[in-house]
């Protein structure tokens, strides 16, 4: 079974590997020119190495590196054009700056400092292109530099736009999210204190006949209070929007087994276990309300991005301090989605979730060759 994230690793490595081999071409050119030239036009293959390296380098010296690879092209073009000799541009000095200004425009922070910087590779390019002419082509070469730094441009723009509607895409799931864990943990709040109110009017009622009845009612209404407090200190800050939701004061454990049976009605079976030591009483409802969430996006991916699955198993232990929920899916294809959750965006609010209860979320593929999704919530 092949992961689909490693088959775009090595896709990506290998383009970058292939990269490197076409400027190694271009530099083995550049040496070929220079030993016809001679002078200063051995300067241009330096040049070419430098841009090359910064290539190589370009994930940790981005900027660094394509700021000094300009610099040195400009400042070799300088010194050319003052030698007055006829020269030619150098192939892997172009390509570098060329290849670079794809990663500076799809990468650098923020938007101006990546358009300016396009715009001197621009004029960089251009000086090169005239300063070294051979024989007066300096238009032709001024042609060409252009129409590569237009494609880059293009290119570099490109991913850029993609990259960012995908994080506005995870920040709008993200928001919604957000704004469903304040309703709902909002309910939670109501249905406590609607429990107070109750309590508290008993109390009252019961003191004038039976004074020992109030003590045990005051520690009730206590215990709640401080479940309260404890579900408004994990609210996320963030406005509720108002709906038609159903409000429930959160999910028990029977339908937790509901959901999976429900699931393995019309899909693969469902092994779902429940360990010892977890009852309705163990987790606080907003805890429950998460792990159904949680539960249910796993089962429906299951459904939508792994049809092939022969069985999905599921368990929800208790551990030192801390809850466990795992799903895990067996028999399917190669899965589409990345780890990291980075192939969706469901996983992505259910992380919000879990995140906001203090606990953890990951997603990815087994040693063993299936899909797990695996939810950490600790316990108070």
């Amino acid at each position: 079974m092949v992961d689909s994230k490693r088959i775009v690793y090595w896709v990506w490595r290998l383009s970058a590997i292939a990269m490197l081999g076409v400027l190694g071409v271009m530099l083995l050119i550049d040496i070929l020119f220079a030993k016809n030239f001679g002078g200063a036009q051995w300067l241009t293959p330096f040049c070419g190495m430098a841009g090359i390296v910064a290539f190589a380098l370009r994930n940790r010296y981005r900027v660094g590196g394509f700021v000094a690879v300009l610099t040195l092209s400009l400042g070799t073009s300088l010194v050319i054009r003052y030698t007055g000799m006829d020269s030619m541009p150098g192939g892997a000095e172009s390509g570098a700056l060329l290849l670079l200004l794809v990663g500076v425009l799809r990468h650098v922070e923020p938007l101006r400092r990546a358009v300016a910087l396009s715009v001197v590779a621009l004029a960089v390019l251009m000086a090169e292109a005239n300063m070294q002419n051979m024989r007066q082509s300096g238009l032709a070469f001024s042609f060409l530099l252009f129409v590569g730094w237009s494609t880059a441009a293009g290119i570099g723009s490109y991913l850029r736009f993609q990259q960012v509607r995908r994080v506005e895409a995870v920040h709008a799931v993200r928001r919604v999210e957000r704004l469903e864990i304040a309703r709902e943990l909002h309910d939670l709040v109501a249905h406590h204190i609607t429990g107070i109110v109750v309590q508290a009017q008993a109390a009252r009622t019961v003191a004038e006949t039976r004074p020992d009845a109030v003590a045990p009612a005051l520690d009730a209404i206590a215990a709640a209070g401080s479940e309260a407090l404890t579900s408004m200190r994990r609210m996320v800050t963030v406005l509720r929007t108002e709906d038609d939701a159903t409000r429930s004061p959160g999910a028990t454990l029977a339908d937790l087994r509901l959901l999976t049976e429900r699931f393995s009605a019309g899909g693969p079976k469902v092994a779902f276990e429940i360990g010892s030591g977890l009852d309705d009483r163990t987790l606080p409802p907003e805890v429950m309300t998460t792990v159904h969430r949680v539960l249910q996006e796993a089962l429906t991916n299951v459904r939508k991005h792994a049809p092939r699955t022969a069985w999905v198993e599921a368990s929800l232990r208790r551990g030192e301090g801390r809850v466990l929920l795992v799903v895990r899916n067996f028999g399917s294809g190669a899965d589409p989605r990345l780890s990291k959750l980075g192939g969706g965006f469901g996983l992505v609010g259910m992380a919000e979730r879990v995140r906001a209860l203090g606990g953890s979320l990951h997603a990815g593929p087994t040693q063993e060759g299936a899909w797990e999704v695996v939810a950490e919530f600790p316990l108070p």
